[in-house]
């Protein structure tokens, strides 16, 4: 069987053929799904999951946990997991959501909406942490680091990130002033100092710690700059 090998410059194959690589399936199941999520440290904007489920022969010696990746790395993996994984979904819940019903069970419901979007049924199911909720009886598994241990997984959690930056970068163009562009609404200096400055937007996540001091609210929300 000819392996699906994913185009790297010569340049990013130096970079990780000292890194072990990534397992395939943990399963015996053909169509094992890997899921993770981004943004669930973030005080603003949604959660966003992502549903992958790879060829058995699927070999990429750049991919890793998003985290461990450059942006440039991340956006160069995008394609090229989109188009040799089988079957892929990206979903998210909002902040008011995440506001209702904690960030924990929000980014297990985001991961259970990208599964809903698959249009093959994964026989098996892998996630990153420890923490999942069965979904329609499918077996599953929660695996801690699983994104630096499994090629699905960690191609989940490319794909969640590169989509949830994107989705902060247009976020960025309607409340510039607070600087997702590059912060992606992380809890950095400037993020805090400009909630401070110009108080919450309605994608500000009202139950998280906004300013860092141990209040939950800043000031009062502003629907627009």
């Amino acid at each position: 069987m000819k392996k699906t090998l994913s185009k790297l410059t010569e340049k990013d194959s130096k970079i990780f053929k000292q890194k072990e690589s990534l397992k395939g399936n943990y399963s015996s199941f053909t169509n094992e799904c890997g899921c993770d999520e981004a943004g669930r440290g973030c005080l603003a904007g949604p959660v966003l999951a992502a549903a992958v489920i790879l060829p058995l022969n699927f070999v990429c010696p750049l991919l890793n946990d998003s985290k461990q990746l450059t942006e440039k790395q991340r956006n160069k993996l995008r394609p090229i997991i989109e188009k040799e994984a089988l079957v892929w979904a990206v979903a998210e819940v909002s902040n008011t959501e995440i506001d209702e019903i904690n960030i924990l069970n929000a980014s297990i419901l985001a991961m259970h909406r990208a599964v809903d979007k698959l249009i093959i049924r994964p026989e098996f199911i892998i996630v990153d942490g420890n923490r999942f909720k069965s979904y329609n009886d499918i077996p599953h598994l929660a695996i801690v680091k699983g994104d630096s241990k499994y090629l699905s997984i960690a191609a989940a959690s490319v794909l969640a990130k590169t989509h949830r930056d994107e989705l902060m970068q247009q976020l960025h163009e309607e409340f510039p002033q607070y600087d997702w562009q590059k912060n992606k609404a992380y809890p950095t200096l400037k993020h805090r100092a400009a909630i401070r400055l110009h108080g919450t937007t309605p994608h500000h996540r009202m139950s998280y710690n906004l300013l860092g001091d141990g209040k939950i609210k800043g000031k009062e929300r502003k629907s627009k700059v």
